[in-house]
């Protein structure tokens, strides 16, 4: 009886001694200091900040329009007599495009010509009886006010009689045509649409930012949403001011297109270059922490993170153009910034 009470006795001591041990053990672990030394240091990717040549380039969208585009009409009402052009082909400048019946106009041309030579006449007789004083000048006024009126009119009818037949006005390809021979057409019938394509305009805006740094006869690169190739266009003309809506400059250049590959009103993604920067500061993108009215980057500082506020420029696709807060030198962290906080003990990892 008394081993069995030795044994229990030992056995209620043994287990005190125990949780006494484990509650020091955990106190000692929770102590400041001990905390201090035990704090976890979180392993992170880095580089050293160097400068680079970097090309300042702007992306744009722009839209591809036709560098002549017109409807054709014709300036007098009557009835096409004759269609010289085929759908869809191209015609020169000054080609023949169609004719409309000139036959009313021609006869009223041959009376007013009638009219216009027996005023001319008059006026001729008028003016030597004036010679010799046997009519006054207001008779003669009259004679010639009519020869002048007789010849203003001539030339009226002659004008209108040159509209019947209508010219290509530049050069360039004609579309599909809504009339055929016989139709009656009036200033207000639309004909057919004649496109010059060989040039193309590339019609885009930039934001006001940039306003300044725009120059006409500057080279731009684009691409078509339907193809990867890179076409060159030049600029050519800038409007004069801002537009206050959309606090863009709208800008327009020219390029090439005797191949006609290019098409009116096709979208095109413009790559506008501003600058050469021979000492600039690149990022990842991974490494920018969006905060209100800014930008953050983490640094590394005698072993931890230390927050900075920067203020960016152009981005590139992978990388983004840091304009100050920090300086060539610095190691940046570019992993697991969104769980470090200022003074977090870091280990870095730098990047090739």
């Amino acid at each position: 009886m008394k081993k069995r009470h030795f044994f229990f006795t030992l056995l209620i001591c043994g287990i005190i001694a125990l949780v006494v041990y484990r509650i020091s053990s955990n106190a000692k672990a929770n102590s400041p200091k001990n905390a201090n030394r035990t704090a976890n240091v979180m392993g992170v990717e880095g580089m050293v900040l160097k400068a680079q040549t970097f090309a300042d380039n702007i992306n744009l969208s722009g839209t591809l329009e036709a560098n002549e585009d017109i409807e054709l009409r014709s300036e007098v009402s009557g009835v096409v007599e004759s269609i010289k052009f085929e759908e869809g082909t191209k015609v020169s400048k000054g080609q023949v495009l169609f004719h409309v019946n000139d036959v009313e106009l021609r006869a009223q041309l041959s009376k007013v010509k009638t009219a216009q030579q027996l005023a001319s006449e008059n006026q001729r007789r008028a003016k030597l009886l004036l010679d010799k004083q046997a009519i006054s000048q207001e008779e003669y006024d009259v004679a010639n006010a009519d020869f002048e009126s007789a010849r203003a009119q001539s030339d009226l009818i002659a004008a209108q009689l040159s509209k019947t037949t209508v010219r290509a006005p530049f050069s360039g390809t004609i579309g599909l045509r809504s009339i055929s021979k016989g139709t009656y057409v009036t200033p207000a019938t639309p004909i057919a649409n004649l496109v010059n394509t060989s040039q193309l305009k590339l019609t885009f805006a930039i934001p006001e930012k940039y306003a300044s740094q725009m120059k006409v006869g500057s080279l731009l690169t684009f691409t078509t949403s339907n193809s990867t190739e890179v076409h060159t266009a030049k600029v050519y003309a800038i409007e004069p001011q801002v537009d206050i809506a959309t606090r863009t400059l709208k800008m327009r250049a020219i390029t090439e297109n005797q191949d006609g590959k290019l098409y009116p009103g096709t979208f095109a993604n413009i790559t506008m270059p501003l600058e050469v920067v021979n000492d600039a500061l690149l990022v990842p993108t991974e490494a920018l922490i969006p905060i209100q009215n800014g930008k953050k980057i983490f640094i590394t500082e005698n072993g931890k993170a230390r927050e900075v506020i920067v203020a960016t420029g152009t981005r590139t696709a992978t990388d983004v153009r840091v304009i100050s807060g920090i300086k060539v030198g610095d190691t940046i962290l570019t992993s697991g910034v969104m769980s470090l906080r200022n003074g977090t003990p870091v280990k870095v990892k730098l990047k090739n």
